[in-house]
């Protein structure tokens, strides 16, 4: 995922001259394309990500797009107040990009883990999640944001995501993508890289029936939209590397309350046992016991 964001914000940065990427002094062996193409309009913000996020805020007010780009938490939580009061409050076109979404960095523990980025950005209500579970589906939330400039979020995977679809698909925000056709009236409803998860889940017998959406692009204005997309599924398994309070899951339930559906989403994302855990990114998604979901008994 890191290197096709890279690749598509080089072109869409030589079509588009007030593009921008701000670093927090990492991003090395991926961002140089863009440094070495663009150096006026590249930034290494250092260490000190909250003056990154301000630095963003002030450059978009002069009608920059700015890309800010970081691992995990450090664009997200050690910068919320930003976001919240300079980015989001005054609607600006600034997209903050986080790699390695969910476990990605296990293996250097909590201060990696990006579990609970959801669970914020999404209580902010013009923040636009983008969570693209494919490289096609990276390329193709960026087109998206730089043709609808706002407050944004960018979570990527890490490296070695799989490709499902077979070119750059269409999207909006609320809007599913189908991965997989199923048999049933239930779907595997994914947003990010557990796309690929989804996939793994609808090979076991206990989810053959099931089709496979993605979800790329969500947030708060695009709640209305989900009961006309779920209608027709009388079990939706949400799948998200995020705790499974707070997040994708919680958001769909909440989207489909006012209709009376929220009973239909089946919840699946990670125990908060992971919080304490350091590890390989299966490991700890293997001990968070994510994709573990209990399919409801069929009537006889």
């Amino acid at each position: 995922m890191r290197n096709a964001f890279i690749d598509e914000l080089v072109a869409l940065a030589t079509a588009h001259d007030h593009i921008a990427l701000v670093v927090g002094d990492l991003g090395y062996s991926v961002i140089e394309p863009f440094a070495d193409r663009f150096p006026d309009r590249f930034i290494n913000a250092g260490v000190a990500e909250q003056n990154m996020t301000g630095l963003a805020a002030g450059m978009a007010s002069e009608g920059y797009h700015v890309f800010t780009y970081s691992i995990a938490n450090f664009p997200t939580f050690r910068c919320a107040e930003q976001i919240r009061n300079d980015i989001d409050y005054h609607q600006l076109p600034v997209t903050v990009v986080a790699v390695g979404g969910g476990l990605a960095y296990g293996a250097l523990g909590y201060s990696h883990h990006a579990v609970q980025d959801y669970a914020l950005l999404r209580s902010m209500p013009n923040m636009l999640i983008a969570a693209p579970g494919d490289p096609m589906e990276v390329r193709a939330c960026l087109r998206y944001l730089v043709k609808h400039p706002q407050p944004s979020y960018l979570r990527l995977g890490k490296a070695g995501e799989p490709c499902f679809h077979s070119e750059v698909p269409e999207i909006a925000p609320g809007k599913w993508l189908t991965a997989r056709a199923g048999s049933g009236s239930a779907t595997i409803l994914t947003t990010g890289s557990t796309l690929e998860l989804g996939m793994q889940m609808a090979g076991q017998e206990a989810f053959q029936d099931c089709a496979v959406h993605s979800l790329p692009l969500w947030g708060q204005r695009s709640k209305p939209l989900q009961a006309a997309s779920s209608a027709n599924f009388d079990e939706i398994i949400t799948l998200e590397d995020h705790l499974i309070d707070g997040g994708f899951g919680s958001w769909m339930m909440e989207a489909l309350s006012p209709a009376g559906r929220a009973g239909a989403v089946l919840p699946g994302g990670l125990a908060t046992d992971v919080c304490a855990m350091v590890g390989s990114q299966a490991a700890l998604n293997a001990a968070g016991r994510l994709g573990q979901v209990q399919r409801r008994a069929k009537a006889v």
